[in-house]
């Protein structure tokens, strides 16, 4: 009998972990019906963060309304755990970009404001821990609207009050941190990151991301700019040289802005979630590990959840399938260890009917249907 480990990271915009892996996890039973599988929800520090530690934690969900990238008035959540001091914040759900349409993603103006807001909140409850995950953002501003709401505030050369968006980095001759929160030096924070790119430059925020959220390529390099200005602001303030620095490239800069100002840990999140559900003692035994996402290619290897799980899989030479909507870049997955790779998608299918969540369900079973053991 098979014992299979299904921690297949969300499609995103499309399905979540979790509707992923019962998808795939029925069409196994379907065909193989002696197999044993094991789901784990996973997330990278994106979306699904909360969603997959309240499965393994006694967690309190609090609801609050912050202002979403556009600053519009939104609820959001985040978790509370039995000890009442640590609070678990997933950025996405104020500053995420699944909570714009297409025809609205542009990260000159979007801002980190509400993911801020989060934490003041969490402040205010007596949190003094915090952990944040920051994947799926729609910013690229490093942060700053974060650092606004928490007290933070910004000046041109004029002496004239900025507003935290991508567009004004470029504009901040001055940085008073003065009225930053105090609470926040009594506090702990620890980073969630999906990804390991540096804070700007050619593998930085603007550069790799940018694009998925909007940004045209004189906008990428505006950004970038705007990028550069900031490291050197903060290095002169706290002398961080963060401009290289794994990681700080997440979610638009607001990893290294993090580290920063707030001393916090930059952690690989896909690790965090793995340790607390137990993953690796489920490993003994197993036959095989099915993981995946959206969309798969060289950036899966930048720190992405596949790489992840075909880490610790490996370390206990367990066999890793790859199972994602779309594949690029074979050879590379390849390469990194990935024994068999499985495309959900047809080639031919167009991109928006392959993420409508009835058709990627469908397709989920086909390919799954036709498989057998031996082959994943």
């Amino acid at each position: 009998m098979k014992k299979i480990l299904l921690a297949i990271d969300s499609y995103k915009g499309c399905l979540s972990s979790k509707e992923v892996e019962t998808c795939v996890e029925q069409a196994l039973h379907a065909r193989f019906p002696d197999c044993k599988t094991r789901c784990f929800p996973i997330a990278d520090g994106g979306e699904g963060l909360l969603d997959a530690l309240t499965s393994v934690t006694d967690m309190q969900i609090i609801q609050t309304e912050v202002h979403n990238p556009l600053m519009r008035i939104r609820n959001a959540r985040y978790g509370i755990l039995k000890d009442k001091l640590t609070a678990i914040i997933e950025m996405s759900e104020a500053s995420g970009l699944t909570l714009l349409n297409v025809s609205e993603r542009n990260p000159m103006r979007t801002s980190t404001f509400g993911t801020g807001e989060l934490i003041l909140n969490a402040l205010q409850r007596g949190c003094r821990n915090f952990l944040i995950g920051i994947g799926g953002s729609a910013t690229n501003d490093a942060g700053m609207g974060m650092l606004e709401a928490l007290g933070v505030r910004f000046y041109d050369e004029a002496n004239n009050l900025l507003h935290a968006s991508g567009e004004t980095m470029c504009q901040i001759a001055h940085v008073d941190i003065s009225h930053m929160d105090c609470r926040l030096q009594e506090s702990v924070f620890q980073v969630a990151c999906d990804v390991n790119n540096p804070f700007c430059g050619i593998q930085g925020a603007a550069h790799v991301f940018g694009p998925q959220k909007g940004a045209t390529h004189e906008q990428i390099k505006y950004l970038d700019e705007g990028m550069h200005r900031f490291a050197t602001s903060i290095h002169h303030l706290f002398n961080k040289d963060i401009m290289n620095l794994p990681g700080a490239g997440a979610a638009g800069g607001l990893g290294g802005t993090l580290y920063a100002f707030l001393h916090a840990k930059l952690v690989p999140g896909i690790d965090l979630i793995l340790n607390a559900t137990g993953f690796d003692n489920e490993l003994a035994n197993t036959d095989w590990v099915i993981t995946g996402e959206g969309k798969s290619d060289a950036q899966t290897l930048m720190g992405k959840v596949p790489l992840g799980i075909l880490r610790h899989a490996l370390r206990e030479k367990v066999p890793v399938c790859l199972l994602s909507g779309k594949i690029e870049e074979r050879d590379i997955l390849q390469q990194a260890g990935f024994s068999q790779l499985i495309e959900v998608s047809p080639a031919d299918m167009p991109l928006a009917e392959a993420m409508d969540p009835d058709v990627a369900k469908r397709n989920l079973h086909r390919v799954m249907g036709s498989l057998s053991l031996k082959e994943i």
